[in-house]
């Protein structure tokens, strides 16, 4: 009898998973910052009423942010740049680096606005 979660995780059906569910992630990740960013333009807040440290912190956390998106984007291209177990490797790195990022990018930056005046 095979074992079946080694099938399941094998190089060639990873980057198949990661492909596929990358896209989804990354139009989640984009669809995600832009609503949060469009209401908070919307209302009339602009990131030059944050104290000096807290620009800081919400830019640098918007840079983490754009750097997380492209790297989801990347995984979910359905293009391989080198052989399948290279590529496994590479794409399940930049994925999970680019969730984390994405996580703590958009925890910062709104932590930037939620600590800054509130007018």
């Amino acid at each position: 009898m095979q074992n079946v979660q080694n099938d399941l995780m094998s190089p060639e059906q990873n980057v198949q998973r990661i492909m596929w569910t990358g896209t989804l992630w990354f139009m989640a990740a984009v669809g995600s910052a832009a609503v949060g960013l469009g209401l908070l333009l919307a209302s009339g807040w602009r990131p030059s009423v944050l104290p000096t440290g807290l620009a800081v912190l919400f830019w640098t956390a918007f840079g983490i942010v754009a750097l997380s998106i492209g790297m989801i984007g990347w995984s979910g291209c359905p293009i391989l740049e080198v052989d399948v177990p290279t590529a496994d490797r590479n794409k399940t790195l930049t994925m999970q680096g680019g969730t984390l990022f994405f996580i703590v990018g958009m925890t910062a930056a709104t932590a930037a606005v939620l600590l800054g005046p509130a007018g």
